[in-house]
C-alpha cells in the first residue's frame, strides 16, 4: 500500500524527514497516550490514553478514520486508566489492562463501528496491569498479564472467557513485557529480567540483571525471537541475546542525549520510552522524552535514521504489519513530574511513512 500517496525517496544523510508524517485527528484522546499497537492483520490501529479511553483507528491511503471508541469501566462502575494493549494473534480480539488490575477483553469480530464494550472484564491483578502479550500455546490463543504485584498469569482465550492456566511470580513489579514466537522476556522494577521459554510457560528459564544501570523503562523482543533490546531512564539501550554462547554481541549504547548549550561538558539525559522492531528487517526503532525517535541497525551497530524533535515526549511507537507505516504518540510522560502537566503540553499521533531505505539494514548486515 502507498501511505498518503506517491512516496518520495528517502534521505540520503542520517538526518530523516518529517514532512510527510500525517496527523491523526479525528477520534484523538483528551489525556496522554499510555500504549499504541498496529492489528497483526489489517492496518488498524488502537491506543489507551489516560481519559480512560481505548479507541481503535482504521488507516486508509488518504489518512485515517475513526472507528471504535470505548470508556473502560470495571464493575464498579469506576473508570479505569487503561496503562497498556495487545491484539490476539488473528486480529479480531483486543485486550486493555487497566490501573486497578482489571482487564478489558473486546470482541471486534461480532461488533460493527461506533462504540464498543468489552465482551469480557475481570480482575486477575490487585495492582495496575502493565503488560499484555498474546501468544499460541498448544493450538489456543493465550493472553499473557503483568502486573506491579510482580506477577505474570496466563489465560487461555479460547472461549472468550478466560480460564487461568498459571501463574509466574516475579522479583519485583512488571514495568514492561514482550512476546516473540517461544521467547516471553519480563522487565521489572529493581532491574531484574526474566526470560521465559513459552515451550514452557510455568518456569522461568532465567533472570539476570539489566546490563543498564539505571530503571527499566521499556523491553523489546528481536523480530526473530533470539534476544530483546532493553531502553531505561538513562538515556541508553542495551542489546541483549538469549543464547549463552552469544553474549559476546551484547553491547549497549547511549540514545537520546543532548549537549547542553550552556555547557558543552554536560549532556542532558532523557528517558528511552519505546522500543520497536521492524516486521522484516530486524532493524528497531527507539523513541523518547527528548521529542526524537531514531531507527537502528544492531548487527551493524549503526544509526540509520535519526529524526528532529517533534515538540514533546514520545511516550510510544509501533510498525504496521507491513513495516511501511511507523505510529508515534506525542504527549506528556510524566518524567518532570505533575508541575510540568500542562494544557501546552502536545497531544498528537503521527503516522510517518516509511520510505526508500529508512529502516533496511546496512549491506552486510546479518538479519536478526
Amino acid at each position: 500500500m502507498a501511505l498518503f500517496g506517491t512516496q518520495a525517496p528517502a534521505a540520503t544523510s542520517t538526518t530523516g524527514d518529517l514532512s510527510k508524517d500525517v496527523e491523526v485527528q479525528q477520534g484523538m484522546p483528551s489525556d496522554s497516550i499510555s500504549d499504541l499497537a498496529f492489528s497483526p492483520t489489517h492496518d488498524f490501529l488502537a491506543m489507551t490514553s489516560w481519559d480512560k479511553y481505548l479507541t481503535i483507528f482504521e488507516v486508509t491511503a488518504n489518512g485515517t478514520v475513526g472507528k471504535w471508541r470505548a470508556k473502560t469501566i470495571n464493575p464498579q462502575n469506576k473508570e479505569e486508566i487503561p496503562l497498556c494493549l495487545a491484539w490476539s494473534p488473528d486480529g479480531t480480539k483486543i485486550a486493555a489492562g487497566g490501573a486497578d488490575g482489571h482487564v478489558f477483553y473486546y470482541d471486534l469480530a461480532v461488533l460493527g463501528t461506533g462504540d464498543i464494550v468489552h465482551s469480557h472484564l475481570w480482575q486477575p491483578h490487585s495492582a495496575g496491569v502493565k503488560g499484555l502479550r498474546w501468544f499460541t500455546f498448544q493450538g489456543k490463543p493465550v493472553l499473557i498479564t503483568g502486573s506491579w504485584d510482580k506477577s505474570v498469569k496466563y489465560f487461555d482465550m479460547s472461549t472468550g472467557t478466560p480460564i487461568e492456566m498459571g501463574t509466574l511470580q516475579c522479583q519485583e513489579r512488571v514495568y514492561s513485557m514482550d512476546v516473540r514466537n517461544q521467547l516471553l522476556v519480563i522487565a521489572t522494577a529493581e532491574r531484574h529480567i526474566h526470560i521465559v521459554n513459552l515451550q514452557e510457560p510455568s518456569k522461568i528459564h532465567k533472570t539476570i540483571s539489566s546490563p543498564l544501570k539505571w530503571q527499566t523503562r521499556v523491553v523489546s523482543c528481536f523480530s526473530d525471537a533470539s534476544g530483546f533490546a532493553v531502553g531505561s531512564i538513562e538515556g541508553r539501550c542495551a542489546i541483549q541475546y538469549v543464547d549463552d554462547s552469544n553474549t559476546s554481541l551484547n553491547f549497549s549504547f547511549k540514545c537520546h542525549r543532548q549537549q547542553d548549550p550552556a555547557n558543552r561538558d554536560i549532556a542532558r539525559v532523557y528517558s528511552v520510552n519505546a522500543i520497536s522492531f521492524h516486521p522484516q528487517h530486524g532493524t528497531f526503532s527507539t523513541a523518547g522524552s527528548d521529542g526524537t525517535f531514531h531507527f537502528w541497525d544492531k548487527d551493524a551497530k549503526h544509526r540509520l535514521k535519526g529524526y528532529p524533535d517533534v515538540g514533546g515526549s514520545i511516550t510510544a511507537t509501533a510498525f504496521n504489519k507491513d513495516g511501511n507505516i511507523f505510529a508515534y504518540a506525542i504527549s506528556y510522560d510524566w518524567s518532570k513530574g505533575y508541575a510540568a502537566s500542562t494544557p501546552a503540553q502536545k497531544l498528537q499521533v503521527k503516522l510517518h511513512p516509511i520510505m526508500g531505505d529508512e529502516c533496511k539494514p546496512r549491506p552486510g548486515s546479518k538479519k536478526r
